[in-house]
């Protein structure tokens, strides 16, 4: 009976060390695959243009399903569209766990243009004032959501600090550009992006007004 069990707490042993080797194979193999990223998304995944989403501390999870809906066409960009109809699976894959390896940025907090009236946009230095009652807003509309309007709060599926779900493959958040937040909530408002289970996000996002939206980007991006 002694030697089964041993015999068993070893296999077991092996079993994990050939899972960890196997992980840090795929993360050094993706390291190699996304120099080809670093153009848009930045060094180590943290991209410097705020329209380009962050990579970095992203689910692999999430991560493989929107390369595999650029692939498929299910969600469209000329550009991503092209790239990822050269990867394979395991090129996801591989890219997917070194993202997720990596320790996404802080972003410096956003403040508001004299033309933000008419076109919200995320930089940084002043009107702090203002800026931190539209966080404010934003913090509440992402933990309690509106049941008057049936927004969802975000808080359900993205976390109580953006983290996410990754089982689930509902993405990490935190730390994630305002304007591409935005750029994001207002493509499923306006039915330019719907690659989402049962269009959940598209329906909660048409009930948001352009303020609320620019309020939860502001907060999330805030997010660490």
């Amino acid at each position: 009976m002694k030697k089964k069990l041993l015999a068993l707490l070893c296999a077991m042993a092996f079993t994990g060390t050939s899972t960890i080797l196997h992980a840090e194979d795929s993360i050094d193999a993706g390291k190699e695959k996304a120099v080809a990223c670093v153009s848009c998304h930045g060094e180590h995944g943290n991209s410097l243009v705020s329209t380009f989403p962050k990579l970095a501390g992203q689910h692999s999870s999430y991560f493989i399903k929107q390369l595999q809906a650029f692939k498929n066409g299910t969600r469209k960009n000329p550009m991503m569209s092209a790239i990822a109809a050269g990867l394979s699976q395991e090129d996801m894959a591989d890219l997917g766990a070194y993202y997720a390896s990596q320790k996404i940025s802080a972003n410096e907090l956003p403040i508001l243009d004299e033309d933000d009236d008419e076109k919200p946009v995320a930089t940084t230095a002043k009107n702090n004032n203002t800026v931190q009652e539209i966080i404010a807003q934003g913090s509440d509309l992402y933990r309690n959501g509106d049941l008057t309007r049936e927004v969802s709060a975000c808080i359900a599926c993205h976390g109580p600090f953006g983290e996410g779900n990754k089982p689930a493959a509902f993405p990490s958040l935190k730390s994630q550009h305002a304007d591409y937040l935005i750029k994001s909530l207002t493509d499923y408002k306006t039915d330019t992006r719907s690659n989402n289970p049962d269009n959940m996000m598209r329906m909660i996002a048409k009930k948001m007004t352009a303020e609320e939206i620019k309020a939860v980007a502001y907060r999330i991006s805030m997010m660490k």
